[in-house]
């Protein structure tokens, strides 16, 4: 896929990423334990297809995203496009789910021949014949030790089925584990300015490995796009996972707001909104390859698209910190190495 956007080396996988790619987690839909609330199907196409036309090549599911209807969607979506305009499609194993059961929380399973099920599923739900990147969710939970399912993402490789093997959420004793066995293409980690932990640690490990990252969640689920309100959040339903999350409820609301605000100081230097500000920060970090970022709209897609190319400088980067020290919240960097861009 050709794009206008600037894009950078995922690791050794030959692949080259925008700096955003679309995730796909909320346009699963409701009626699921970490479920965003119920979703049109028609307009989660659209958002999609409103992203790859302006240049995004990559989208990022999971099988558990709406127990698997995620990736049904994202499948309507890419229908019909020609080969050459297809973005890369990245999805996730190891959470099982029981389809009578469907508010409970999925089961975090590594266990060989359910990975090779899930993976089987997931082709066919997304309608491809290989998976561009296929991560392990999470560490599994089930007794399998971590070697034994990253042998299989190792073998699924092998085989064709997928053409990288990454980890998702796995802290670096485990990455350093897995590397001994085969090489890690990616990791993905939560990552954006009140979750900052893996700076220390992640990030500089994937770099020294020449494994690429793409980090989730840099708006921290919507409180960083400047759009969020104290109003909103206690009208949160019940049925949207962050009505019950710390970072939604006070003492730390205030303070994850604050820092929004100050976010959109600096937008107003660039003409952007505060989200682009939030996930151009995460971009920052060496190593970084791409940030998934979430949208159930075009208009979403707007507002956050030119992350994908802003350059904040050194001025920006020396806000943004002191905007982080004083909502005295998260551990990790406020800002990255050095005080120019990654």
């Amino acid at each position: 896929m050709t794009t206008s956007l600037p894009t950078a080396r995922l690791g050794s996988t030959g692949m080259r990423l925008t700096g955003v790619g679309f995730g796909a987690w909320a346009i699963g839909g409701g009626g699921w334990a970490f479920a965003w609330g119920d979703q049109d199907d028609t307009e989660s196409v659209t958002a999609i297809r409103s992203a790859v036309e302006s240049g995004i090549n990559w989208i990022d599911t999971a099988a558990v995203y709406g127990l698997g209807h995620s990736e049904e969607v994202v499948a309507a979506a890419l229908a019909g496009l020609p080969e050459a305009d297809r973005p890369y499609v990245f999805t996730k194993g190891g959470l099982v789910w029981d389809p009578a059961a469907r508010s409970a929380a999925p089961r975090r399973v590594g266990e060989p021949a359910s990975l090779r099920g899930e993976v089987e599923a997931s082709l066919r739900r997304l309608k491809v014949e290989r998976i561009d990147l296929y991560q392990m969710h999470w560490p599994a939970e089930d007794g399998t030790a971590l070697e034994d399912y990253w042998q299989v993402f190792l073998d699924l490789k092998r085989e064709g089925k997928i053409r990288a093997a990454g980890l998702s959420n796995h802290g670096i004793s485990q990455l350093a584990a897995a590397e001994g066995i085969g090489h890690v293409d990616a990791v993905q980690p939560q990552f954006n300015l009140i979750h900052r932990d893996v700076a220390d640690d992640v990030l500089p490990w994937a770099r020294d490995h020449e494994t690429g990252v793409i980090v989730y969640s840099p708006m921290a689920s919507g409180l960083l796009t400047g759009a969020f309100t104290a109003e909103r959040a206690a009208r949160l339903d019940a049925g949207d996972w962050r009505s019950s999350h710390p970072d939604f409820r006070e003492p730390a609301l205030r303070a994850n707001l604050a820092l929004a605000d100050a976010l959109g100081l600096v937008a107003e230097r660039h003409g952007v909104t505060a989200a682009a500000v939030a996930v151009a920060w995460t971009l920052c970090f060496p190593g970084v390859t791409g940030a998934i970022v979430g949208a159930r709209s075009p208009r979403q897609v707007q507002g956050w698209l030119p992350a994908a190319a802003l350059k904040l400088k050194e001025d920006d980067l020396a806000d943004i910190a002191a905007a982080v020290h004083a909502s005295g919240g998260g551990a990790g960097p406020a800002s990255p190495p050095t005080a120019t861009q990654a």
